[in-house]
């Protein structure tokens, strides 16, 4: 594709998401711990199930501080339900080395968000994109079907695009 081809296609993107986006609370807001919630929430669970999750979570552990200090079996109980309970237990791990090693801030350097727990490419890329405006793709599954489309490439999207070709490196 070239430049024209490329800024056509974004616009066209940009244009159909306007107007066919779901409203997510997650989509409300800047705020990277709500983000980092969502987007772990997210992980192999479905959109309408995490929604009263995520609420529910965040009147528990509204803010970083209150999840990183919270007694792990307190934490695993509001994430009852959602199941893959590692998620869970990463993400208050990661909490509690945010607190610590960052003093309360969640980092918005990739090197620094990717060393948290549980934290790999994709959660970095979407934390430090939506909620700091940093420039990393968010690649899952559905962008992978798009851009075969575009590039017309029949088999399987599984292996053909490969991460380090497209994510920054550490």
């Amino acid at each position: 594709m070239n430049k024209k081809q490329i800024r056509s296609l974004r616009r066209v993107l940009i244009e159909w998401y306007d107007a066919n986006h779901r409203d997510l609370p997650w989509r409300r807001t800047c705020d990277p711990y709500c983000i980092w919630v969502s987007e772990v929430m997210l992980q192999q669970t479905q959109v309408n199930t995490v929604i009263p999750y995520y609420h529910k979570f965040l009147q528990h552990f509204g803010k970083l501080e209150h999840l990183a200090r919270a007694d792990l079996q307190e934490v695993l109980k509001a994430w009852e339900g959602l199941g893959y309970y590692a998620r869970a237990r990463n993400l208050h791990r990661a909490a509690g080395m945010v607190l610590k090693e960052h003093h309360g801030v969640i980092p918005d350097r990739w090197e620094d968000f990717r060393k948290l727990a549980g934290v790999g490419d994709y959660i970095a890329a979407a934390v430090l994109s939506l909620a700091f405006g940093k420039p990393y793709p968010v690649v899952d599954g559905n962008v992978k079907r798009v851009l075969a489309r575009l590039n017309t490439i029949k088999e399987p999207v599984s292996g053909k695009l490969k991460k380090k070709s497209i994510l920054p490196s550490g």
